[in-house]
């Protein structure tokens, strides 16, 4: 019984850093949605310009941290290690809250994953936080590895790739998580969140070797949930790979 409670405990404590919602509280009235067989141009859309703008919203914020380390390192009365922890905090803030600085919505909800039909090998969900968890540490050891390779730069090519891939996943997340958008979030994980790890973690791994052997576990992370959005979309009618149109109404 003990060693179950402390399970518990960890899980909520670990849904409670990665802001996972394990339960659905007043959930507002039940919808009834219509699926329509027509491309959804404005979702297309709105994905779209949701992603450049968390993608510029970042870089500023980049620029923004750039200007702050340099105060700080240049002001002989304050610690000369601060303006690393400033930075490390400022990565921790983006590895695992990235979706702060999305418009879409990105609650982080098991609720999808729990209603679906899944593969008998689907990690539990409680995996999902705990792994990303750890990713979210090696993001921020790599970056800040790439960061003090980089003259202590933000605005570096390695770390504004870094923010794309960020954003990319927030995205995805609106399309399978908030959306369940299940046909539309199997090409988008591909070309988005798996294409632009790998990305990442050549360029980290060119800058500094260590930081791109730190980041690389995320690459087989998502290799993994590749393979199982594959396959819950497989199990789950197929829906054509693309936003289809929906309108809804109230039961």
């Amino acid at each position: 019984m003990t060693q179950s409670n402390d399970s518990g405990a960890v899980e909520r404590l670990v849904n409670t850093v990665m802001g996972v919602k394990t339960e659905e509280k007043n959930r507002p009235l039940a919808k009834q949605i219509v699926v329509t067989t027509e491309l959804d141009l404005k979702a297309i859309l709105i994905y779209k310009l949701g992603t450049i703008l968390q993608i510029g919203i970042m870089i500023l914020a980049f620029w923004g941290m750039e200007k702050l380390v340099t105060v700080v390192d240049n002001n002989s009365s304050l610690p000369h290690w601060l303006g690393t922890l400033l930075t490390a905090l400022f990565f921790t803030l983006l590895s695992i809250r990235s979706r702060i600085f999305s418009l879409l919505d990105n609650t982080r909800s098991r609720q999808t994953y729990d209603d679906v039909i899944r593969p008998k090998w689907a990690p539990p969900p409680f995996v999902f936080a705990l792994v990303w968890m750890t990713i979210a540490v090696l993001r921020v050891i790599s970056s800040l590895l790439v960061w003090q390779e980089m003259n202590q730069h933000f605005l570096v090519l390695p770390l504004v790739a870094f923010v794309v891939h960020l954003a990319l996943g927030d995205t995805w997340n609106t399309i399978f998580t908030v959306e369940r958008r299940l046909g539309a979030a199997v090409p988008v994980v591909i070309l988005g969140p798996w294409l632009s790890a790998l990305i990442v973690t050549i360029l980290y791994w060119q800058i500094d070797p260590l930081a791109g052997i730190i980041l690389a576990p995320s690459c087989v992370w998502l290799t993994v949930a590749v393979v199982l959005v594959l396959s819950i979309w497989q199990l789950n009618g197929k829906e054509p790979l693309y936003p289809l149109k929906r309108t809804s109404f109230e039961q």
